[in-house]
């Protein structure tokens, strides 16, 4: 008796236990990085002097001021080729990838999406930060890689519909 009402705990009571919270281990990761994008996302939609080819904290000064010290400027000018078509392309992609991310919706090509754009984002806008984990874009780029490996299993729409494709068949 364990003064629990009966029983004892066990080895294997303690594994259920490991196993459940290892269930949920990446749940906070992907709230913090649904959130965080989701957010992201809107607030450069809703930030007119962001969607604009030249200006104070506009994208396409950000790319100027970057291009010289990126690891890939051919990017950063493919990038300034049309700065306001980039700038909606970041945004609607941060967006979209958060959505995915907190909805749990095909969550590992969401992460995919999230991890490339930190990607591209540490190889430009990032990239002269010294020492090179001072760049907040090499981080993130970490923490989407353990959500690509293995999507979202708990509370999200992959695992309903798998749920309902077992069921079905």
């Amino acid at each position: 008796m364990n003064g629990y009402g009966g029983g004892s705990y066990g080895l294997d009571e303690r594994k259920g236990l490991r196993e459940r919270a290892g269930e949920y281990a990446l749940l906070p990761l992907r709230l913090f990085l649904g959130v965080t994008f989701v957010y992201a996302g809107l607030d450069k939609l809703t930030d007119s002097g962001f969607l604009s080819a030249t200006g104070p904290g506009s994208i396409g000064e950000m790319m100027r001021g970057v291009r010289d010290s990126s690891a890939i400027p051919a990017l950063v000018d493919l990038a300034l080729k049309g700065p306001e078509g980039f700038g909606y392309a970041i945004a609607i992609g941060e967006l979209l990838v958060g959505l995915g991310t907190l909805v749990g919706l095909w969550a590992r090509l969401a992460a995919l999406g999230g991890a490339l754009i930190s990607l591209s984002l540490w190889l430009t806008v990032s990239w002269q930060a010294t020492p090179y984990y001072y760049g907040n874009d090499l981080p993130y780029l970490m923490a989407w890689l353990p959500l690509v490996l293995a999507g979202a299993s708990m509370f999200s729409l992959d695992a309903f519909l798998a749920s309902r494709r077992r069921r079905s068949m």
